[in-house]
């Protein structure tokens, strides 16, 4: 850094000898680092060894073998790792191919170089080098790192909307992980001595490390019984807001989209329609289903609509009910049968009441009992940005009144108009990430810190301010106190997900299964839940597209990442099953 002598408190020239000059102190020189909660390297920079091949001329079939033997590579490797390269099936080599070698590969290629003219060794500083291969939806990149995944990506349907909104926390943090120049402003006379300063002085910053709030082997876990099916996982403590962990599926490796030589699984990525490089948990909203009879209960315990004690028939005749129970005479059996037609009369009773100042008039009524239902539920950070530390995140949706208004074309809508709201479908729609923040509310009582994956910046032990601030809900401990009686029965015999509980490893469990209707295939599944129940260290959402029954599907994914997390291990032979067989059956793109 330039030194710079202290301002001269001599009588100072007339004002128009004086000078401005503008110095700057030396660009940062390393770029920062992702370290994940137990300081593991997660991404660095790091130089990478970089084979050029000319194929054409000179790379015969003979050739091509000789090569395979001295990288120590099977005979049909070269073969395969130029083909993966090329923008699509079939194509040929037009020019230089990039091949990213391993030290060793490249050191044996060092010591026969002379005798292959069709070859060229270099080393490459990378803006971003993965030492992991999950979480990319999560780490993103750096567009000078991706270039070539811009540039092809420029050529497809989806690709503007993939360039946008996949650059993750690297994009994010980008200035802090990158560093800046600091500026000098002295104000000089002829004598060049300085008289203050005529613009703000900013200090040189390196590049700063992040330290993130992800779990990489809880990650790598989740992200191993998802797979290649297509939906999300989302772990948080509920103390903190900070991430676990964040499943986007199908999941794929981040260096797919750094790597030179990863062209063709690149066009692979691009185009399949299960659209893996979409990060679902962020910027993908979903009715939730059942699980959003949480916060209609919440609710309606809130506006004094029922009270804990309350009961409903089964009356399907208002809403079919898929599970067959005893008639729901409380809150906490409506929960554990996840009852349809109790909920039904729940909302129902919300929207119909009638104030007295409101008797005669039932429209009014309806319009000011729906956005007072829509005030308390957006309280639970939904309908707006979290403010998740991510480039891109969606809203979700809650319809209000005048939706209603100009979607039914009338203002004379009935609560049967809109009765999907109460086992949350129809126009609601949720993140992944605003389904763990709403089950994390319920685990706190009521409150949220904004969830986040970086716990502190650099050396000092903290993340953004705003990460350190907690929201309230506009609804009252007591009442979500009410709901975890019935959470609990959800996971105990004769609940929804009694199959997934973790009874037997002294873990309880608070959790509520949904199904999501789907007219155009297989249902959704979906889960929410948090353990322990009684102090809460994980809350997570899982929600599996097409996968039939939250019970059946989502909810066992939920208890292993539970046991994993709290335990270190699956030890229950029956979920050591699931677990090979989740597995085994959904393989990530590598």
């Amino acid at each position: 850094m330039l030194a710079c002598s202290s301002p001269d408190t001599s009588s100072p020239p007339a004002a128009e000898a004086y000078t401005q000059q503008r110095i700057v102190t030396p660009a940062p020189t390393h770029r920062g680092r992702l370290l994940d909660r137990h300081d593991s390297v997660l991404v660095a920079t790091r130089p990478v060894d970089l084979l050029t091949l000319f194929p054409r001329p000179g790379l015969d079939s003979a050739s091509a073998v000789q090569l395979n033997y001295l990288l120590g590579w099977s005979d049909s490797t070269l073969e395969r790792r130029i083909a993966a390269t090329l923008p699509y099936a079939g194509a040929r080599p037009r020019g230089p191919v990039e091949l990213v070698l391993t030290p060793a590969e490249a050191g044996r290629v060092r010591r026969y170089l002379d005798e292959w003219p069709q070859l060229s060794l270099s080393q490459r500083t990378q803006l971003i080098t993965y030492t992991g291969r999950t979480a990319a939806a999560v780490l993103g990149y750096t567009p000078a790192s991706a270039q070539g995944f811009l540039n092809q990506a420029r050529r497809y349907q989806r690709g503007r909307f993939y360039r946008l909104r996949t650059g993750g926390l690297e994009s994010y943090y980008n200035g802090i992980l990158t560093g800046h120049r600091g500026y000098l402003h002295p104000l000089l006379d002829a004598q060049g001595r300085r008289h203050g300063s005529w613009a703000a002085d900013t200090a040189f910053q390196q590049g700063q490390d992040l330290h993130l709030s992800l779990d990489s082997k809880l990650q790598a876990y989740a992200e191993s019984l998802l797979g290649g099916r297509k939906g999300y996982l989302v772990a948080l403590d509920p103390r903190t807001g900070e991430i676990l962990c964040s499943v986007s599926a199908p999941a794929y490796a981040p260096a797919l989209l750094t790597d030179p030589d990863r062209t063709g699984t690149r066009r692979e990525l691009l185009e399949d329609e299960d659209m893996p490089l979409l990060n679902r948990p962020a910027m993908l909203a979903n009715p939730p289903g059942s699980v959003f009879k949480l916060v209609n209960a919440a609710i309606a315990l809130q506006l004094g609509a029922i009270t804990s004690g309350t009961g409903f028939a089964c009356d399907q005749s208002l809403i079919t009910c898929v599970h067959y129970h005893r008639e729901a005479r409380n809150l906490t059996m409506a929960l554990q049968y996840s009852c349809n037609p109790y909920f039904y009369q729940v909302l129902r009773a919300v929207i119909n009441r009638v104030p007295d100042s409101l008797a005669t008039d039932t429209v009014v009524a309806r319009h000011a009992n729906l956005a007072a239902w829509r005030r308390l539920a957006k309280s639970f950070g939904l309908d707006t940005l979290l403010g998740v530390d991510l480039p891109r995140e969606s809203p979700g949706f809650l319809p209000t009144p005048a939706y209603y208004d100009k979607v039914r074309r009338t203002r004379n809508w009935t609560f049967r108009s809109i009765y999907s709201l109460s086992i949350g479908q129809g126009e609601i729609n949720l993140t992944g990430l605003q389904m763990a923040n709403m089950v994390a509310i319920i685990a706190n009582k009521g409150w949220y810190m904004t969830p986040h994956f970086v716990r502190s910046i650099g050396n000092t032990g903290q993340p953004l301010p705003r990460f350190k601030v907690r929201h309230y809900t506009l609804v009252d401990s007591a009442n979500f106190a009410a709901l975890l009686p019935g959470m609990l029965a959800v996971m105990h015999r004769g609940g929804t997900a009694e199959a997934s509980s973790l009874a037997d490893v002294g873990i309880a469990v608070a959790g509520k299964t949904g199904t999501v209707q789907n007219d155009e295939g297989d249902d959704h599944a979906t889960f929410v839940g948090f353990a322990p129940a009684d102090h809460p260290r994980i809350a997570i959402a899982v929600y599996l597209e097409n996968a039939g029954f939250g019970a059946t599907a989502a909810a066992p994914c939920a208890a292993l990442v539970m046991e994993k997390y709290l335990r270190g291990s699956i030890s229950s032979p029956r979920r050591k099953r699931w677990e090979r067989r989740l597995q085994h059956r959904h393989r990530p793109y590598r």
